[in-house]
C-alpha cells in the first residue's frame, strides 16, 4: 500500500507522484531539460540521478503517477506505445510462443510478425472472446498472452479476470493493452493481469501533442527486467514530453466523462440511422460483451466504429471526406474528434484477407469522439451521411 491507495481517481490523477519542487515550492513539476547530473563525489550520484536516459526528475513523478492510477507498484515510460510494447517483446527469447488476440492494433501485429517472428518468436492469433481458444493454443513454450480490451477497432471485449486465471494456471505472463479504456475505466492489474501497456499518446495525454508509451506492473522482478531494457535500449521520452503528459493526466477523469457522454450520443444516432449497418460501441446493450464490460469496467468510453449498409467503399470514402468537425487522421483520444479508416491507416499492415476474416471490413470507419458539443458532432455525421444519400439518390 502507498499513501495514494485510499485516494479516489480524480485526486490521484492530480496529486499521485507529484510533489512541490523543493527549492522554490513550484506546484508544477519542472522540466529538467538535462542530459546529465553533477555528482557529489566519485560514485555518489544525487538521489540516484546519473544520466537522463536512466532517470530524469520529470519522468520519475510521471512513472509514479501512472503506477498509482493503475493500482500498480512500478511505472515505466517510453518514447511511444510501440517502444513500450517492444520492451515487453524483448523479455522473450527465440522459440518462445506469444498468444495475441486476433482483433489487434495493426502496429502490434506488425511488430510481432515482421520484427520478432523472423527473430524466432512464434505468434498465435486467437479469438479471445472464447477463452477455450486461448487454452487450446497454450503449449509448454507459451510465455506471453497479449490482450487488448476493448480491442482496436472492433471494440471486442475480453474477460480479463477469467483470462488471468488461464494465464496463471499455465504460468504464462499476461499483458493487457489498456489504451482504449484508460485506468479511469478499467484496471487490469486488479483483475489479475501481470502487466499493463498504454499508448499514452492517446487518452492519457489527451491533447494530440505527445507521443509516449507506458508499462505498469506490481512485480518487482518484472519491473527490474523492463527497467534494464528501458535503460539499455534507450527508448525514453523527453523531459518536455513527460511534463506535457503529467499536465494532460490531471484532467483525464473529466475528459473521459465527456468522451463517454458524446460517444453515447454519436453511437445512438448511428444505431438509429437507416443508412448505417453495424455500430460498435461497448455501451450499447446489443454489443457482444456488454455484460462483461459492466463487470470489469466503470464506463463505456468514446470510441465508436461503424459500417454502412451496402458495404460500399465509395460511400464510406464519400462520408469520411465530407466530415467537417471530425478530422480525418490517425490516432485517437484527443479532445478533438477524429475519423480514421483502419484498413488504410492504423491496420494497413495486416493483410486484407486476414482483416476481413477477423471482421474488419474495408469499409469500417472508426471514430474517436472528442469533447466538443455533442449536437455538433451528431449534426456533422448527419450531413456527411446525407451527402451519400444525395449522390446515390
Amino acid at each position: 500500500m502507498t499513501k495514494y491507495t485510499f485516494m479516489k481517481f480524480g485526486t490521484k490523477a492530480i496529486h499521485a507522484g507529484v510533489e512541490p519542487e523543493p527549492t522554490t515550492g513550484a506546484i508544477m513539476t519542472p522540466i529538467f531539460q538535462t542530459s546529465t547530473y553533477v555528482q557529489e563525489g566519485l560514485g555518489k550520484p544525487r538521489q540516484g540521478y546519473e544520466y537522463s536516459r536512466t532517470k530524469n526528475p520529470t519522468r520519475t513523478p510521471l512513472e509514479s503517477n501512472l503506477a498509482a492510477l493503475e493500482n500498480g507498484k512500478h511505472g515505466l515510460c517510453f518514447a511511444s506505445g510501440m517502444s513500450a510494447t517492444d520492451a515487453v517483446m524483448k523479455t522473450l527469447k527465440p522459440g518462445d510462443e506469444i498468444i495475441a488476440c486476433n482483433d489487434i492494433y495493426g502496429g502490434t501485429y506488425r511488430l510481432i510478425t515482421k520484427v520478432y517472428e523472423p527473430l524466432g518468436l512464434k505468434p498465435k492469433f486467437v479469438a479471445m472472446g472464447d477463452l477455450a481458444n486461448v487454452e487450446a493454443a497454450i503449449t509448454s513454450n507459451t510465455k506471453l498472452i497479449w490482450a487488448e480490451t476493448p480491442t482496436n477497432p472492433l471494440l471486442s471485449i475480453i474477460d480479463i479476470a477469467e483470462l488471468a486465471k488461464v494465464a496463471k494456471k499455465h504460468n504464462v505472463l499476461l499483458c493487457v493493452d489498456n489504451t482504449f479504456a484508460t485506468p479511469y475505466l478499467q484496471n487490469p492489474l486488479d483483475l489479475g493481469a501481470d502487466l499493463v501497456m498504454h499508448s499514452a499518446t492517446k487518452y492519457l495525454g489527451g491533447h494530440s501533442d505527445v507521443v509516449m508509451g507506458a508499462l505498469v506492473t506490481s512485480s518487482d522482478e518484472l519491473h527490474e527486467q523492463l527497467a534494464f531494457i528501458q535503460n539499455s535500449c534507450g527508448a525514453v521520452p523527453s523531459p518536455n514530453d513527460c511534463f506535457l503528459m503529467l499536465r494532460g493526466i490531471k484532467t483525464l477523469h473529466i475528459r473521459m466523462d465527456r468522451h463517454e457522454l458524446n460517444g453515447k450520443a454519436v453511437a445512438e444516432f448511428l444505431n438509429n440511422h437507416d443508412k448505417v449497418d453495424k455500430v460498435y460501441w461497448i455501451g450499447l446493450p446489443s454489443h457482444k460483451g456488454h455484460d462483461i464490460v459492466k463487470k470489469q469496467m466503470r464506463g463505456f468510453g468514446g470510441m465508436v466504429s461503424f459500417t454502412l449498409k451496402g458495404n460500399s467503399m465509395d460511400e464510406a470514402k464519400q462520408l469520411m471526406e465530407s466530415l467537417k468537425v471530425f478530422a480525418l487522421g490517425e490516432s485517437l483520444g484527443g479532445v478533438e474528434s477524429l475519423c480514421t479508416h483502419p484498413a488504410t491507416m492504423t491496420h494497413a499492415s495486416i493483410p486484407e484477407e486476414e482483416r476481413e476474416a477477423r471482421g474488419l471490413k474495408q469499409t469500417l470507419i472508426r471514430l474517436s469522439v472528442g469533447i466538443e458539443d455533442a449536437d455538433d458532432l451528431v449534426e456533422d455525421l448527419r450531413q456527411a451521411i446525407e451527402t451519400i444519400t444525395r449522390v446515390t439518390a
